[in-house]
């Protein structure tokens, strides 16, 4: 059954950036589990604002969180310059992924013990780096963002982690998902790899009207799928039933 949801833009600093938040509250007035979303190195945009629709029709609270102060970097090169550093720079990674979490949880209708994170390429990271800070999520899933953290920090991971990948990516390679396989093994963590045959990079993010990195393509059947898979680690770990 679907819900009537209502959305709202919220702002707030990070990164030294005014970010460009969307918010998206399913009806009633009790306190509903909450789900941050994070976008592609590209940016927030209406592919991740209507998956926070999506979810809040389920009956989660969800907050589709921006990287770039409000912007959306359309360039490669552009996007390249502003997330190669991001990404080297975990305790960046995590003041975007905290500002964000601090307003999810200041929403009237989240029950702050019941919180996931999913993310995408840069957005992905930025979840797995909340994941080894230590807070307290209840699951991680990411698309392309098969990051490697600082030695040990995956034992600090406390929820289930799920993670697909193409296996064609050229960014997310053979040798950077072993990397991820091993650490997240090493720390203890109950991970899952799902690897999407004959997939790009993005391959979930629909065809574009601007340039892309080489790699970069959309599988639609694939998309669809990752999308049930993100779904049904929220229902196993973070289920709607029974939510306030």
């Amino acid at each position: 059954m679907t819900t009537t949801v209502t959305t709202r833009t919220v702002t707030y600093p990070a990164d030294g950036l005014t970010m460009t938040g969307h918010l998206a509250l399913p009806t009633g007035t009790g306190r509903r589990p909450a789900v941050l979303i994070g976008p592609e190195g590209m940016g927030l945009s209406d592919i991740e604002r209507r998956r926070a629709d999506a979810l809040a029709e389920l009956g989660y609270v969800a907050l589709a969180f921006d990287l770039h102060g409000g912007r959306y970097l359309d360039d490669p090169e552009e996007m390249r310059h502003r997330c190669l550093p991001l990404l080297a720079a975990p305790g960046r990674m995590r003041d975007i992924g905290h500002a964000a979490l601090d307003v999810l949880l200041a929403a009237p209708r989240t029950d702050p013990g019941r919180i996931a994170a999913i993310g995408y390429g840069t957005g992905g990271a930025i979840a797995l780096e909340l994941g080894r800070a230590g807070v307290a999520l209840r699951a991680i899933g990411t698309v392309n963002g098969l990051t490697t953290g600082r030695p040990g920090e995956a034992a600090g991971i406390p929820c289930p982690v799920w993670a697909g990948v193409g296996s064609e990516d050229p960014i997310m390679s053979a040798a950077q998902r072993d990397a991820y396989a091993a650490e997240m093994q090493a720390g203890g963590v109950d991970w899952r790899l799902t690897i999407y045959g004959g997939a790009l990079h993005a391959f979930h993010h629909p065809p574009v009207d601007h340039a892309t990195p080489p790699g970069v393509g959309h599988h639609p059947q694939h998309a669809r799928r990752a999308w049930h898979d993100i779904l049904a680690l929220l229902a196993e770990c973070l289920p709607v039933a029974g939510a306030g």
